[in-house]
């Protein structure tokens, strides 16, 4: 298991003098620490968490935001126990997202598993960037994903001003 603190670290939930000097440089988040902790803790009783890589944890309100390498993220979405699993484990709502990505591929990462239909960025005056994602469907209060939390999340990570439009197409 890769991750952002070391391995026998994670899994005695103490940090060694050299994982708390990255933290206290903010090199690591606390999330970071917290989400490695719980990951090597579900990898006890779980082998498929073994091989996985965790580059980084971002929490804004009770959301976590986990970068994952693409196939992990692809194991987690095709096992509902799984993601329930890491669901209960974490504190809040966890968002998965592949590490090193794009805004763009970000934002689908976050909508997952609505539909994108664009996305499109301008640059405003000033140097202000807007995005705007059009997603598949209407809003309902059933809708999957909370758009509000989306806006949050995507403010907070990537520093964008999104806008979310829905386009039903029937």
């Amino acid at each position: 298991m890769k991750l952002p603190i070391c391995g026998f670290d994670a899994k005695n939930a103490v940090l060694c003098p050299q994982c708390e000097g990255k933290v206290e440089a903010g090199i690591l988040s606390k999330a970071d620490v917290d989400a490695s902790i719980i990951l090597a803790k579900i990898a006890k009783s779980n082998s498929e968490i073994e091989s996985f890589s965790l580059y980084s944890c971002k929490e804004f309100d009770g959301n976590f935001v986990l970068s994952l390498a693409k196939n992990d993220i692809m194991i987690i979405r095709q096992s509902r126990t799984l993601y329930r699993t890491l669901q209960e484990k974490f504190k809040g709502k966890i968002w998965l997202v592949e590490a090193d990505e794009t805004d763009k591929k970000f934002i689908e990462d976050l909508f997952f598993p609505t539909k994108i239909l664009s996305i499109n960025s301008v640059w405003a005056p000033g140097g202000v960037q807007k995005t705007k994602a059009v997603v598949s469907g209407k809003w309902t209060p059933r809708f999957p994903i909370d758009t509000e939390k989306v806006v949050q999340i995507v403010k907070n990570a990537r520093n964008l001003d999104i806008e979310i439009e829905f386009e039903d197409k029937r």
